[in-house]
């Protein structure tokens, strides 16, 4: 979604097995920002898993079985109710926990990026491009502060 972040990740080389770590931490940090509108405590329990996998006290079992809930919950969110569209950003932050767990940091990154400007702004905010520069901007600068 922004060219920019997807030269970074290509730089770094994000998408290789090596780099997994980064991709979890990465994707963590973008699910973490966007924490405030995931509505589901189940969904929040799992980006837990993620946060304490990332630290160390977590098994690669739990990782994967917490990735598995994420993208089940994920994928039967009801979704908005609202005619404007606020409601999606849940939805939009539930999918950016489930690709983070699943070790898809730059989806997540994309999916953290609607959820924070649909809840900021509703579905007008998210056709205006400029309305995810911010996003876009602290991804990129978290990418690279992440990697150093």
């Amino acid at each position: 979604m922004d060219d920019a972040l997807d030269r970074l990740a290509r730089e770094l080389s994000l998408d290789t097995p090596a780099r997994e770590g980064l991709r979890l931490r990465f994707g963590l940090a973008c699910a973490q920002r966007v924490h405030h509108l995931l509505e589901d405590p189940a969904v929040v329990a799992c980006l837990d898993v993620l946060a304490r996998f990332v630290a160390g006290h977590a098994s690669r079992e739990e990782l994967d079985a917490a990735a598995a809930e994420a993208a089940r919950l994920a994928n039967h969110h009801p979704g908005s109710r609202s005619l404007d569209g606020v409601g999606h950003a849940a939805v939009s932050a539930s999918y950016a926990v489930a690709n983070a767990l699943a070790g898809r940091a730059l989806r997540a990154a994309e999916y953290a990026a609607y959820a924070a400007v649909y809840g900021g702004g509703g579905y007008g905010a998210v056709q205006q491009r400029e309305s995810f520069q911010p996003e876009f901007d602290w991804q990129r600068a978290e990418l690279a502060r992440l990697a150093a």
